[in-house]
């Protein structure tokens, strides 16, 4: 437990560390910033396909693995359609923290939710070293996320220490759903090959719906390239290394 808790607290709080930035800064080029999604894109890739999913066949088979990934992938289109979404570093906005732009925030919490629940599903496994890997992945996503949320809020004249902290809070739903997923899966042996596969699908959905689309925006195509790569051998060499 205390693994889990300090593995969901660091995932969560990296939200605030990448927000810290805009304490001192307006601007983040939109070429670091593609490449700063794209990497963690790549570390969410080999995540997904490279502990979550091979610990998921180990402990089930094929049709468990299908059916949780295409759970998570369903539930994340679902969650698309049901709350606002927008385009984080390709927005340019002029209003206010008005009604519309709370319930953004809201939706950018709530998609934080699968975040945490991979964390905890993945703990649940008995495999520490996958729940520490997938921790440590979701931190690096949750780094250049906060800091755009940041940004943005910083453009809707909010405060910076405002933005910072809200940017922060959005993360930390992600100890709360790490902590429900853990004990779900705890409860039930036989779910643990099912939430492993649904973290994967969420994943995938992040990095294919989100990740990569935004880091192809600005003409930063090749640079994006790069970078996603070597964020997916980062993630190989962690999990080879860690073994």
């Amino acid at each position: 437990m205390q693994s889990l808790l300090w593995g969901s607290v660091l995932s969560a709080l990296s939200t605030g560390v990448g927000a810290l930035p805009v304490l001192f800064l307006k601007q983040v080029s939109h070429r670091w910033r593609d490449i700063l999604l794209a990497f963690t894109a790549g570390i969410m890739m080999a995540a997904a396909t490279f502990s979550l999913m091979p610990q998921a066949l180990a402990s089930s088979d094929f049709i468990v693995l299908c059916l949780g990934v295409l759970t998570g992938t369903l539930v994340l289109t679902l969650l698309e359609q049901i709350v606002p979404h927008i385009e984080l570093e390709h927005t340019r906005m002029n209003i206010r923290m008005d009604e519309k732009s709370l319930l953004i925030l809201a939706a950018i919490t709530l998609h934080n939710l699968p975040e945490g629940l991979s964390v905890g599903v993945s703990y649940a496994s008995g495999d520490q070293q996958l729940g520490g890997l997938i921790a440590f992945a979701i931190g690096l996503q949750n780094a250049p996320e906060g800091l755009l949320i940041a940004l943005f809020l910083l453009n809707q004249q909010t405060s910076r220490w405002n933005a910072f902290l809200l940017a922060t809070f959005t993360g930390s739903v992600e100890i709360v759903a790490a902590l429900i997923g853990n004990y779900l899966t705890s409860l039930v042996a036989g779910l643990v090959p099912y939430g492993l596969s649904f973290a994967a699908g969420a994943m995938l959905f992040i990095v294919y719906k989100e990740l990569i689309p935004e880091s192809h925006g600005d003409g930063h195509e090749v640079s994006a390239t790069f970078s996603f790569i070597i964020g997916l051998l980062v993630m190989i060499g962690l999990v080879q290394w860690l073994g």
